[in-house]
């Protein structure tokens, strides 16, 4: 009854988010570099925060330090959709929301470089999921595949407090019925991508540090596997791989190969479903078998990732 009404109501203040976007321009404008082609609402994901705002009032303000770096990733992303602002000031928000992270999670009780490399990853994947939410639903559908795996390994792993996820994916699927259309009646926007990354990147530390297995971090390769070798790629061609564009696969597979865009996007999310049951059943074999099981996984995504993506360069790009 309560996720019921808690659905309803997150429904309700999307609606009304809608008003004030519609009040105060709020807007995406296509432009050379964009998969759209109609003004469009941004900044519709900021019910992923709003849902998360949620469970931290209902569940007595749990895990504060983990809501106040949220709150201020939340922020600092919603500004930077009303108004452009400088990589500096996202950078150090970024930063200390971070922080305040490993704080919850009591990193700073574990030796340094693990540390270090929560902030690389958590930093990196924040700006990967930003990055990816190109067409329509894509962020939608990736996110219920990722929210679904870590809800269904906390039913028996008890890593985290269910009802965070819960009501995060109770946001998810708000979202999804104004953006998995053809046209979207909004678009995440950065305070979106940035908030729902934010939230599953949390729950997916505290499930590794629980089981103490980095195997848990296949949960996102899908995205990583088109975010890393599209940054090597614009990178070999001395390109500045902050600036907008449109070379990701998936943005080739929609634009420029004219595949239903929202049939890429559930691909997307399903592809990593399906990889996400296999990681928990390896995860219960020897270290040996997950190294070697992670390692093909990457080896086999990589040659598939590149030999597809050549071909439609080739195809349509050339």
């Amino acid at each position: 009854m309560v996720y019921a009404l808690v659905f309803v109501v997150l429904f309700v203040l999307e609606l009304v988010y809608f008003k004030i976007a519609d009040r105060f321009n709020i807007i995406d404008k296509p432009n050379e570099r964009s998969s759209h082609t109609a003004i469009t609402l941004r900044g519709g994901g900021v019910i992923f925060y709003i849902g998360a705002l949620a469970f931290f009032i209902l569940s007595g303000f749990q895990y504060p330090w983990f809501f106040l770096g949220l709150t201020m990733m939340t922020v600092v992303s919603f500004a930077d959709d009303v108004m452009t602002l400088s990589n500096k000031v996202r950078l150090l928000v970024h930063f200390v929301s971070v922080l305040l992270m490993a704080y919850q999670l009591d990193l700073f009780a574990m030796p340094w470089y693990f540390l270090l490399a929560s902030f690389v990853v958590v930093v990196g994947v924040v700006n990967a999921y930003n990055f990816m939410d190109g067409i329509n639903g894509i962020t939608a559908c990736y996110s219920l595949a990722v929210g679904g795996l870590l809800w269904w390994v906390n039913q028996s792993i008890g890593f985290i407090n269910s009802d965070l996820l819960i009501y995060t994916l109770l946001a998810v699927l708000v979202f999804t019925f104004f953006n998995f259309r053809t046209r979207a009646k909004c678009f995440a926007g950065d305070v979106g991508s940035v908030a729902i990354a934010f939230i599953l990147l949390f729950a997916l530390v505290a499930l590794i540090i629980k089981t103490q297995n980095l195997i848990y971090i296949l949960f996102l390769c899908v995205y990583g596997i088109d975010t890393v070798w599209t940054i090597i790629k614009r990178m070999f061609k001395r390109e500045n791989i902050f600036k907008a564009h449109r070379s990701h696969l998936y943005q080739y597979l929609g634009n420029e190969a004219g595949v239903n865009k929202l049939l890429v996007s559930f691909l997307y999310g399903a592809a990593q479903f399906l990889i996400g049951l296999l990681v928990i059943r390896m995860a219960q074999e020897s270290v040996n078998m997950q190294l070697f099981f992670a390692i093909g996984l990457l080896f086999g995504m990589s040659l598939c990732y590149l030999l597809g993506k050549t071909y439609l360069t080739k195809k349509y790009v050339s």
